[in-house]
């Protein structure tokens, strides 16, 4: 599908003056990770994830429509938000910007007011990608009131596919929060109908042994990122290394393909965990640069290679833009990995702090 086939053309607000949509939306953890993008939210490469399970926000929107004498183009957006139970005036800027970019798709936005209530089931800000559910989410929400106002029958998959396409506007990796379990964004050769719009669930048949994978995130610094998403991806536009990066990134999707398809869980650990230093390595070599990881983050990952050496074990690590990790491990090590989690790593978190997650299927509307 292409940009234009996303935009709303006729809708009739007459049909809903008021109510409410809840969403349940996870968040995701690349495999394959996407780092510098140009306008509008197009990745310089494609990424693969992870869909999350526990790991999710439940976001509620209330609606209210808006008895306006005239509208033209300076009529603002009228929305409050609240985030955990509190007010967030400062959330309100990007939420703004959001609609500015979605408003040609879903021109409906100026003719309500908003009421947005968001909550996280993990930290903010920490390195979990809560940009992505939280924008997913909004998305998701935006679009079931599109459904009931467009007055005609919107097919599931249309439904997903441009509240995808929504959500990529306001948080690049918020394209692969809406679907799971494995999703892909941007444009492959080898991955049919992927798109630089929109995420795609992987579209190949996927191997027994990443069914029902686990993902335990310790929370090694629960505090504000050192630096955010956006300026991270800022700082590939002049990266020495930026064109490297995307083709090796490309390549790692043709192989990461292979591998979810045949199995290879070494080849798996090889590669996740490459990319993964990859990415702090681009932030390490930016001008300016930024070290992300911290102190126990590196004493973690020594003990998962000192553990894996020693058992021969599958359990492997990724990285977001963070701190924390991502310890990545196959349903059949479920107990000597958590075993080994709580025994040996959870001293090097954050008073202990640790989240058990798994593989989810993607976002839940719900009824509230």
């Amino acid at each position: 599908m292409i940009e234009t086939d996303f935009i709303l053309n006729s809708f009739d607000t007459a049909k809903i003056t008021n109510g409410s949509v809840t969403w349940k939306t996870p968040s995701n953890i690349a495999l394959v990770k996407y780092w510098g993008k140009q306008e509008p939210q197009i990745p310089k490469n494609p990424s693969i994830s992870f869909t999350l399970d526990a790991c999710f926000t439940l976001t509620t929107l209330e609606y209210q429509f808006r008895q306006l004498s005239g509208r033209d183009d300076n009529t603002k957006f009228n929305f409050d938000i609240y985030f955990e139970g509190e007010k967030k005036d400062d959330f309100k800027p990007k939420i703004d910007k959001f609609f500015e970019r979605i408003e040609k798709y879903v021109p409906f936005l100026k003719d309500y007011n908003f009421i947005i209530k968001s909550r996280n089931s993990f930290p903010h800000s920490s390195g979990i990608a809560s940009s992505a559910s939280g924008m997913s989410a909004l998305a998701l929400c935006i679009m079931s009131l599109e459904r009931l106002l467009s007055g005609v029958e919107m097919t599931d998959a249309y439904f997903y596919k441009k509240a995808s396409f929504l959500a990529r506007l306001g948080s690049g990796s918020a394209s692969r929060s809406i679907e799971g379990p494995i999703v892909v964004w941007g444009k492959h050769k080898e991955i049919k109908d992927s798109s630089n719009l929109y995420g795609i669930k992987f579209p190949s048949k996927i191997h027994k042994n990443f069914k029902n994978f686990h993902d335990t995130i310790l929370l090694v610094d629960e505090g504000e990122k050192q630096v955010s998403s956006t300026v991270g991806h800022q700082l590939m536009n002049n990266h020495p290394f930026a064109e490297q990066r995307f083709l090796q990134a490309n390549e790692n999707i043709s192989k990461l393909s292979k591998i979810l398809q045949n199995g290879n869980l070494k080849e798996f650990i090889s590669l996740v965990e490459s990319e993964a230093l990859t990415l702090h390595s681009m932030m390490l070599t930016s001008n300016p640069y930024f070290i992300l990881m911290k102190p126990n983050t590196l004493k973690i990952i020594n003990k998962i290679w000192d553990f894996r050496a020693e058992t021969n074990s599958n359990v492997c690590f990724t990285l977001d833009a963070g701190a924390n990790i991502h310890i990545l491990f196959p349903e059949s090590e479920k107990e000597t990995i958590t075993n080994f989690i709580t025994s040996k790593l959870l001293k090097y978190c954050y008073k202990n702090h640790y989240i058990c997650d798994r593989v989810g299927i993607g976002a839940k509307q719900l009824s509230i």
